[in-house]
Formats: C-alpha cells, sequence, structure tokens
C-alpha cells in the first residue's frame, strides 16, 4: 500500500506530537517505528540497481498514525489519519554514504523506555533499492521526499490489550547506525 503524508505532518526530534482535538474522542494514536529514505535527486524511472544512489541520507522516522481516521473517519484511505501535523517525527539525516546496507539495520521503538518494536529492515517487505525504483516509475519523485518504509510488528493497535498514545508518553524511535527520535506526546 501506498499513500502521502501532508508535510505539514514533519516535525524534529524533540519536538513533541500534538494529538490534536479531533483525535481525542477515543483512544487511536499510534506509533510505528520506521526507516526514513530521503533522496537527493529528482528520481523518474529508476532502475533498482541505480536506485540507492539517489539517495541523499537516511533518518529515524515515527509514523504516528490515528487508527480511526486511517481505517474508518476517512473511507479506509491511509492519508488522514497518518497526516496531521506533527505526525511524523524524524532524526537528523546520516548521510547516505555513512550506511553500506540500509536493508540491515536493527529498529527498536520504546514507548516510556519500555521496548515495543524490535526487529531490523531486512524484515521489510521491500527493500530500500525496490522501493524507490517502483515508487518512481512514471512519477517524479523531487530531490528531498521522504520515504518511510513501513513498521515491523509491535504497534499498539495489534496488541492485546490496545496500546494508544496517552498525553505525556515519551517515544523514541532508534535505528542502528542512523540516529534516534525522540518525542513527547501532548494532547491539544
Amino acid at each position: 500500500m501506498v499513500f502521502t503524508k501532508n508535510p505539514m505532518s514533519a516535525a524534529m526530534s524533540g519536538e513533541a506530537i500534538v494529538v490534536p482535538r479531533v483525535c481525542q474522542d477515543k483512544e487511536q494514536v499510534d506509533y510505528e517505528g520506521e526507516l526514513a529514505v530521503v533522496i537527493g535527486r529528482s528520481a523518474r524511472d529508476v532502475p533498482k540497481d541505480q536506485a540507492l544512489s539517489f539517495v541523499l541520507g537516511y533518518a529515524a522516522a515515527n509514523d504516528v498514525s490515528a487508527r480511526w481516521w486511517q481505517k474508518q473517519g476517512s473511507g479506509g484511505q491511509f492519508c488522514r489519519g497518518k497526516s496531521f501535523d506533527t505526525f511524523c517525527p524524524l532524526s537528523a539525516v546520516v548521510p547516505a554514504a555513512e550506511i553500506s546496507n540500509p536493508n540491515a539495520l536493527r529498529i527498536t521503538t520504546r514507548l516510556n523506555a519500555q521496548v515495543m518494536q524490535d526487529s531490523n529492515t531486512s524484515d521489510m517487505i521491500f527493500d530500500v533499492a525496490t522501493l524507490i525504483s517502483e515508487l518512481s516509475r512514471g512519477t517524479t519523485l523531487m530531490a528531498g521526499t521522504v520515504i518511510v518504509t513501513g513498521t515491523p510488528s509491535g504497534v499498539g493497535t495489534a496488541r492485546t490489550p490496545p496500546v494508544y498514545l496517552k498525553h505525556g508518553d515519551t517515544v523514541e524511535v532508534e535505528i542502528e547506525k542512523v540516529g534516534k527520535v525522540t518525542s513527547t506526546v501532548r494532547f491539544e
């Protein structure tokens, strides 16, 4: 599945994830630790074997998701539930040259210091080169485009009972060699 996020969803490490009032009528806001790939130059119809040459760098990302808006509130279209302001915290970008293999990095998500996700980018359904190649087919990925690559198991909504973000929580997504993005949660 492919979807876009509003550019205003981007936030830097240390900035709060601000949960808007429209997401507070029920518990629904979730974390998703992911690898972010930053495109360094415009890319269109990129062959897979050349795809990594278009990468400027990598970052740790939290693809914050309001599950009701993602699934019911927008007719099953993910864009709204994932595009609220501050719903994509990102770490600093590490230059691509410093990451020899983006498909072999440990990724860990912690909620209030408790490990919730612990996996490796080798478990992604599609590797980074495939994502860039496929997403650029017939479409220009402009320099500065950020691709978030999907999340491993352990998201809050899939737990029994579900675990959703609460006011005052701290979420950390750490990726080996890439860095860490840390955010507190603040209800508007």
